[in-house]
């Protein structure tokens, strides 16, 4: 065999006992006639050392990275490294073996390497060999095993669904994949399983999970991948708080098991009109305060034409930044203008330590209506209030992106504290003025609320828009890690949310058509939520990308520069396919 143990296996009890390990060297130390290795594998390193002179001229010929085997007696170290798990013991070598020489890797295997991202990901299968992303991949799997085990206990069956499926894109874009034997069609890789769990249920299969791949064609960043992972689960003769019960106990075994967090009481529950109006965004950071405030009373209508013409007036209290600096604040005022943020302008009121008040708009504004806004927010002395006016909706959306820029700026983030909630009822619908439609906020199969119930079917778009879903987001830290709802299951009610969503009954027909028969046929209620597993292993390892807890990523631009893919296919292939490209650069 190639090794008795493994680089992280050995104590002091095993003193005496003749070994053999194989792995990799990390690196080689020469002191007087000694020579140092430290052989590492994926479970630890262990020092192998020898005096002789004709083994230390083998140890001459090693590099980093080779492969080798060490056959040699476990003994007491006399300078001992408490910061190894095996640093009270070493190898004295009394034979070694060259398995695989490797060439001077192109950057340091170190937990911090001087390799940049673009290098690394191109040798992704060296970068691999690092502690973090080990440990990272290492946590991956202990998550997916214990969903297994609660989901498992709970009694939900594993069950896979199809990759090849038909096309009906509504959101992000699709994969498509065309068919040799079906020539000029195609089949789209999922966006998620969302038909084939519901057809699962009107199947019988009252419980159901799946850890799966789904696919999505867009633009991406740091929480986002080309190819992703869910946990993909759907329970049959639920209603809402079922589905959450349920999947709040599955978070809650994981923070205990994973990270020993333990919550006793009840997740939060905020309603998403709740949480723009306070927060200015549906996926709200718990770890800090900083809340929006409505101030349109107080100071629209009062002579000052920007707010005078705005919809909305509101901002944000910032503790102890009253002696931010001009240049600060006009640095912050073009922060906020750019397109990300969207907004206009700022305008500030401080709070000084003496408690006067002094602001951008004081000259506009009497200290007492100014003194009456810093009441509104509760602001203490020596804190800066920020404010912004505009359509409500997206002056909420600027105000919410500013308040994380000040979290973070003021370091209020910590990522190793955990703040869980639901967000619950969201819109049934956005209107799209580009396209002059609505689209599903969350996707087309969402239920509707009962008690709008009657406003869903006046097929009047004003009274369409203010129809609420039995939906729901898993929120945590400011990150959506979760997002499912209670589906139709009524025939009737699919046909009439395909018609509001514009599609004609011929072209819901051809689309969904599988779905809305299977309906007809004793659809019992049910719903089901999908986690992003790599958002949730990230969030769990205190990361905010998810690029270093997958194994072979892609870059910004969907590549993956390890093996050069997306690439071209040959012209044989392309000629089997039916297909011919037009593209030219």
């Amino acid at each position: 065999m190639y090794r008795t143990h493994t680089c992280g296996e050995l104590r002091l009890a095993d003193a005496g006992r003749t070994v053999t390990l194989a792995g990799w060297v990390q690196r080689i130390r020469k002191m007087g006639g000694m020579s140092f290795i430290d052989v590492r594998d994926r479970y630890g390193i262990t020092q192998a050392v020898t005096d002789d002179p004709e083994m230390n001229a083998e140890v001459a010929k090693l590099g980093r990275e080779f492969v080798i085997q060490v056959i040699g007696t476990v003994r007491e170290r006399e300078s001992k490294n408490p910061k190894m798990d095996t640093g009270d013991i070493e190898i004295r070598i009394e034979k070694l073996n060259v398995i695989n020489p490797s060439v001077t890797p192109p950057f340091t295997i170190e937990d911090v390497s001087d390799g940049g991202d673009d290098l690394r990901m191109k040798y992704r299968y060296l970068d691999l060999r690092r502690n973090p992303l080990k440990n990272n991949l290492i946590l991956r799997h202990r998550m997916a095993q214990e969903v297994r085990r609660y989901l498992d206990a709970h009694d939900f069956l594993e069950i896979e669904t199809p990759f090849l499926i038909r096309s009906t894109p509504e959101g992000a874009r699709d994969f498509v994949v065309p068919s040799r034997m079906n020539p000029g069609e195609f089949y789209a890789l999922p966006q998620s399983p969302q038909q084939q769990k519901q057809l699962l249920m009107v199947a019988g299969f009252d419980r159901y999970f799946q850890i799966v791949k789904c696919f999505r064609d867009e633009d991406l960043r740091a929480d986002r991948q080309p190819e992703f992972t869910q946990i993909d689960c759907e329970m049959s003769f639920v209603e809402r708080d079922d589905v959450l019960d349920m999947f709040e106990g599955l978070m809650k075994h994981m923070f205990e098991v994973i990270l020993n967090e333990k919550f006793e009481e009840p997740f939060l529950r905020m309603s998403w009109n709740d949480a723009m109006k306070f927060y200015g965004s549906d996926k709200p950071d718990m770890r800090f305060g900083m809340l929006l405030r409505d101030v349109t009373d107080l100071l629209k209508g009062k002579g000052f034409g920007v707010f005078d013409s705005s919809e909305y007036v509101g901002g944000i209290c910032v503790p102890g930044c009253a002696g931010y600096s001009r240049k600060q604040l006009d640095e912050l005022t073009d922060w906020v203008k750019r397109p990300q943020v969207g907004a206009k302008g700022l305008i500030y009121i401080k709070v000084e330590e003496d408690g006067n008040i002094k602001s951008s708009i004081d000259k506009y504004f009497s200290p007492e209506i100014l003194r009456e806004v810093a009441g509104r927010f509760e602001a203490d002395k020596g804190d800066l209030i920020l404010m912004m006016s505009g359509i409500r909706a997206k002056t909420l959306v600027s105000l919410g992106t500013l308040r994380i820029e000040m979290g973070n700026r003021l370091n209020l983030r910590d990522p190793h504290k955990y703040c869980p909630l639901w967000v619950v009822d969201f819109p049934l619908l956005e209107w799209d003025d580009e396209t002059q439609r609505f689209y599903a906020t969350h996707h087309p199969f969402t239920a509707p609320s009962q008690k709008d119930m009657e406003k869903f079917f006046s097929n009047d778009k004003e009274q369409e828009a203010e129809v609420s879903s039995d939906s729901y987001d898993f929120v945590l830290n400011g990150t959506e890690v979760g997002g499912g709802s209670i589906r139709i299951h009524d025939a009737r009610i699919q046909e009439q949310m395909f018609k509001v969503l514009g599609f004609s009954r011929e072209d819901a027909d051809y689309r969904f058509g599988f779905l809305i028969n299977a309906f007809k046929y004793g659809a019992p209620p049910h719903g089901g939520i999908a986690f992003g597993f790599d958002r949730f292993c990230a969030l769990f390892g205190g990361q905010d990308t998810i690029r270093d807890f997958i194994a072979f990523p892609k870059n910004n631009m969907g590549r993956d520069t390890m093996d050069d893919a997306p690439a071209k296919i040959d012209d044989v292939q392309m000629k089997e396919l039916y297909l011919k490209s037009t593209y030219e650069k």
